[in-house]
């Protein structure tokens, strides 16, 4: 609802415009000659002069018929917090018109059209679905309105933000760990290590993290961190580092890395620790998010199950 001040505001201006240019138009009329005249207004350009005549009479009346269209147009759809007399059906009950209620009133329109297709899309396995292309493009819209800005159009992810294309999955790649995932949200935690191992500490494990993928590392550093990482970090990576989807510890062992691989980034994440969060879509999506979640495991499921 509009305050006081602007609903004043706007009435005065609107209805103002209005009658003044009805005004105008009758003041202007007034002295007008009633019929055509071949004398001059004195303006005279370039050979070309101004006869002293009145207006067409059909301009005058486009006009008159403007304003009336605004008069009804005010009458139907109202002016500030003045109803007008257009209602939409929201939620199954006739309400006054607003763009608010017109939106609702849409929504609520395409959700009954599309629900018998929603009703047969998720009725189908995803891993049938996902032969459909109809369900996948239906599947792909809603990945770029919703999950894109976070994983990116192309679903490659970034830095903090998983790489959907590939086969490494923190917490399962299964249409069912998916679907969970999407609709319930994960939270992901990394403790910070830093004031635990110490700026050497730190330094050693880094190298013994390195070692695991691979990367080249010093020998001996791994070799003085191994026993912490035992104490430490076994727990929730496992003895060989291969991670647990159970708590969506990341393998350590591939070359597939959440916030960075180098020494300094790997050394950052040991000292302060990450945190990273998945929000649970099922509230976001709105009406038929049942439904729009199956297409979304679909197509996810999609990107990495060619």
């Amino acid at each position: 609802m509009l305050s006081t001040f602007w609903q004043v505001w706007i009435v005065v201006i609107v209805l103002g415009s209005i009658i003044g240019c009805g005004v105008l138009i009758q003041y202007t009329s007034r002295g007008q000659r009633k019929e055509e005249t071949d004398q001059t207004t004195g303006h005279d350009y370039d050979g070309i002069q101004e006869l002293d005549n009145p207006l067409p009479r059909w301009w005058v009346m486009m006009f008159w018929a403007t304003i009336v269209f605004g008069v009804a147009y005010l009458g139907v759809y109202g002016l500030g917090n003045f109803n007008g007399l257009l209602t939409v059906e929201v939620d199954g009950e006739q309400v006054t018109w607003t763009s608010g209620n017109q939106w609702k009133a849409e929504v609520q329109a395409f959700e009954k059209t599309i629900e018998p297709l929603y009703a047969e899309y998720s009725a189908t396995p995803v891993t049938e679905l996902v032969n459909n292309e109809e369900a996948l493009l239906s599947g792909q819209r809603l990945f770029k309105s919703n999950c894109s800005v976070c994983h990116g159009s192309n679903a490659k992810g970034a830095q903090g933000f998983p790489n959907l294309t590939d086969s490494d999955w923190l917490y399962g790649g299964s249409p069912e760990q998916i679907k969970h995932t999407l609709a319930m949200g994960r939270q992901g935690a990394m403790p910070a290590w830093g004031g635990v191992l110490g700026e050497e500490g730190t330094a050693n494990m880094t190298q013994y993290v390195r070692s695991l993928s691979g990367l080249k590392h010093d020998a001996d550093a791994a070799a003085a961190a191994a026993p912490q990482y035992q104490m430490l970090c076994m727990a929730c990576h496992g003895a060989e580092g291969k991670g647990n989807q159970l708590v969506g510890a990341p393998n350590l062992t591939d070359d597939v890395w959440l916030y960075g691989g180098s020494t300094k980034q790997i050394e950052f994440t040991l000292k302060h620790g990450r945190n990273g969060k998945m929000p649970a879509h099922q509230e976001i999506l709105g009406n038929n998010a049942d439904a729009k979640i199956h297409l979304l495991t679909t197509y996810v499921y999609s990107l990495s199950n060619k």
